[in-house]
């Protein structure tokens, strides 16, 4: 039997509402993008990965980061993710996807590969993810889905703009687990989403450098920095239907 085929897609674009750009903002010598391309290129079980990006001329920067990080480009819809999405497994044919975002640079490679891991030992499963349950800092958000799911999965509105709520929220349809965390971080934010989490995630990098894709060291210098991890606690995720 063939081994079976995992790529991380990563979705990315300029026309952020609430921090446009964010995408390409420096962070110590490279860019957002370029570190979650990088951690996703380490987890252990990803064969290839893909930004997916918009048709937009707006989104051609976007292209242009992936194409000089060597990660291959696929572009689609700018509000139709899902639709990028089965466009990457058309083109990358996989047995299962992995999407990440790409505001989420400080993600762990390790924990991506547990996700991978978990889906391997029971290929029988069509979701896995570190969020149905959330333990682990906002921002480490990973996601595996079978692609078949992916190509299959009826969705409309909000739900093609998150690619996976359509699968995750009918647990009589599809078989989910999750992956949890030894504690429980999710009091805490890493993901750049608007300015203050930008200038939180930016003095991690700066203490800790490539260790901050560790997420424990990052659990740790958080804890031991509450005025930094308050820099971003009053942001407020934006709801699913919110798009």
């Amino acid at each position: 039997m063939a081994p079976m085929l995992v790529n991380a897609v990563i979705q990315a674009r300029l026309s952020s509402s609430r921090l446009p750009g964010k995408v390409l903002e420096p962070l110590g010598d490279a860019s957002v993008l370029s570190w979650v391309v990088d951690a996703a290129r380490r987890a252990p079980g990803i064969a290839e990965v893909i930004v997916a990006t918009s048709t937009s001329a707006d989104d051609d920067a976007v292209a242009a980061e992936a194409e000089a990080c060597a990660a291959p480009v696929v572009r689609g819809p700018l509000d139709d993710v899902l639709e990028r999405y089965r466009l990457a497994i058309e083109k990358f044919p996989c047995d299962a996807v992995v999407r990440l975002t790409a505001d989420c640079p400080l993600l762990d490679p390790r924990l991506i590969g547990q996700v991978v891991g978990l889906w391997r030992a029971d290929p029988g499963l069509d979701y896995v993810s570190n969020v149905l349950t959330r333990t682990y800092p906002r921002g480490l958000d990973t996601e595996l889905v079978r692609a078949e799911v992916l190509n299959t999965v009826e969705a409309s509105g909000s739900d093609r703009i998150h690619v996976t709520s359509a699968v995750y929220h009918a647990p009589e349809r599809y078989r989910c687990a999750g992956v949890q965390g030894g504690q429980d971080d999710s009091d805490l934010r890493v993901t750049v989403d608007t300015a203050e989490d930008y200038a939180v995630v930016r003095a991690i990098v700066e203490k800790l450098g490539s260790a901050a894709s560790d997420v424990r060291a990052v659990v740790d210098f958080l804890r031991s920095r509450p005025d930094i991890a308050q820099g971003n606690s009053v942001v407020s995720q934006k709801p699913l239907a919110a798009g």
